[in-house]
């Protein structure tokens, strides 16, 4: 869907058009990788000059790095309840340790847009873009990430100090194995062609499931 605007004069105005180049960009994300959002085409589907749209956001990536930061805080918001609902806090620790991989792993795999974007924020999305909009990004990625530590403290206490490490790199292991699980489109075909190559093809849910739990009880004090 294309929508027009005329010149934005209030402050509402403006805030409508930036939620609108938001949400064209979110809906390009639901159709194709991050690497293929271009600026161009974000313009086209807003109705705007690529000008007007880097009056808004200084440039495609600034624009991907606010769409992490909503999708992350979205994802934030549901796994409260869905590690509620998923983690028994009376089992035993190792227990209580693969429940939460369990969740977290059924959690992110149904989010693929939100994977797509970890993978590509240190090598993409956080570069071309001001130091203004980095310390406004990390500044409300530190607040997630107390959060997120807060909500597998409540689970597992026994993880200390450990809880925002391991955190950060449940971010970085989605982002790394969303990219084996999404293949282009010559190795899926290359997969079909050779079955035996297939094991590079890696299901985002288990393999994430299998690399949560090792990272947690490694970590985990021992008894």
């Amino acid at each position: 869907m294309i929508v027009t605007f005329q010149r934005a004069r209030t402050e509402e105005q403006r805030e409508i058009r930036r939620r609108a180049i938001l949400d064209a960009a979110s809906a390009m994300l639901d159709e194709m990788p991050v690497a293929a959002v271009t600026l161009n085409e974000l313009s086209r589907r807003v109705g705007l000059a690529k000008p007007n749209v880097l009056r808004y956001f200084e440039s495609r990536e600034a624009v991907l790095l606010e769409l992490l930061d909503r999708y992350l805080q979205e994802w934030l918001t549901d796994l409260a309840g869905e590690l509620t609902d998923g983690v028994d806090d009376d089992l035993p620790m190792t227990e209580r340790a693969t429940a939460v991989a369990e969740v977290l792993s059924r959690s992110l795999a149904a989010r693929v847009v939100l994977c797509d974007l970890f993978g590509a924020q240190v090598g993409v999305l956080e570069h071309n873009v001001s130091v203004e909009v980095a310390l406004r990004y990390k500044r409300a990625s530190m607040g997630h990430l107390a959060t997120m530590t807060a909500l597998i403290h409540e689970h597992l206490p026994e993880l200390g100090e450990n809880a925002a490490l391991f955190n950060l790199q449940t971010m970085v292991m989605a982002g790394a194995l969303s990219a084996y699980s999404t293949p282009p489109p010559s190795l899926e075909a290359a997969y079909r062609a050779a079955p035996e190559l297939a094991r590079f093809h890696m299901e985002l849910r288990d393999s994430l499931k299998l690399a949560l739990t090792a990272t947690l009880l490694g970590v985990l004090p021992r008894r």
